[in-house]
């Protein structure tokens, strides 16, 4: 069953801008972002750039009303780790979210759920706001198994951080064959596993924030904003257009 709690949950518009930009392009990004930017009453917006570029996002985005984030984390808080970035660093340059277990990253560098459970009692020890990335392959949807894929993605960090933990945190469905293909999940699809997700909670569920990435435009973020258990968008190349961001932005504030 679809909440009906909406008004009680933040909405939230994430863009990932993955390893693209450079300090020029940056430069006229953001300030195209902020001239466009409008109040924004109903939704939290954040970007998160590639981690050289943070201190640059940081100091364009001070005293605005859009915060800013990491990538990944290392689930360690300092050592020799060469290459990596840790909870404390991100929090020093006032991030306030982080990715964990984003789809690239479980592919391409084969993180673990246990490792992306690791990577969230990070982020929440260093008092960053871990968005927590789950979904489900073509082959897993396929064959009837995307909705036990994702329990037991989730379950893993609920069985290291405690259920009250997760539920304090972000959810981001991201079904793996919508990530970058122009494919989206069907409104029916997207609700389906939204609305699983929320009931994996209990009660909590009903306070939990969970977005949708997979694809999204300003031309669909209507229409999958509408839907009860859908609270915003983690943004991948729709975030590197400002015009496109700031239309999907306004979108998930007139949804409900």
């Amino acid at each position: 069953m679809a909440s009906e709690s909406t008004a009680q949950r933040r909405r939230l518009v994430v863009g990932n801008w993955k390893m693209y930009g450079s300090r020029q392009e940056n430069t006229f990004l953001l300030a195209d972002i902020l001239a466009g930017w409008e109040p924004l009453a109903e939704v939290d917006v954040a970007i998160c750039p590639s981690f050289i570029y943070l201190p640059q996002v940081a100091e364009a985005l001070q005293g605005s009303a859009i915060a800013w984030g990491g990538q990944s984390l290392n689930p360690d808080d300092s050592g020799a780790f060469t290459g990596e970035v840790s909870g404390p660093m991100l929090a020093d340059v006032n991030s306030r979210y982080v990715i964990v277990g984003h789809n690239e990253r479980r592919r391409l560098r084969a993180e673990t759920d246990q490792f992306v459970a690791l990577q969230f009692v990070a982020a929440q020890r260093a008092g960053l706001i871990p968005i927590l990335c789950v979904g489900e392959s073509a082959e897993d949807r396929a064959a009837g198994n995307a909705l036990a894929f994702i329990t037991a993605q989730i379950s893993a960090v609920i069985n290291l951080a405690g259920i009250d933990a997760v539920a304090r945190a972000v959810l981001a469905y991201e079904p793996i064959w919508a990530v970058g293909t122009g494919k989206t999940a069907t409104p029916e699809q997207a609700a389906e596993v939204h609305a699983h997700i929320r009931q994996l909670f209990g009660e909590r569920g009903e306070q939990l924030t969970i977005v949708y990435g997979g694809s999204v435009k300003a031309n669909n973020a209507a229409q999958l904003f509408a839907l009860a258990d859908i609270d915003g968008a983690l943004l991948g190349g729709a975030s590197l257009n400002a015009e496109e961001f700031l239309a999907i932005c306004r979108h998930a504030n007139t949804a409900g």
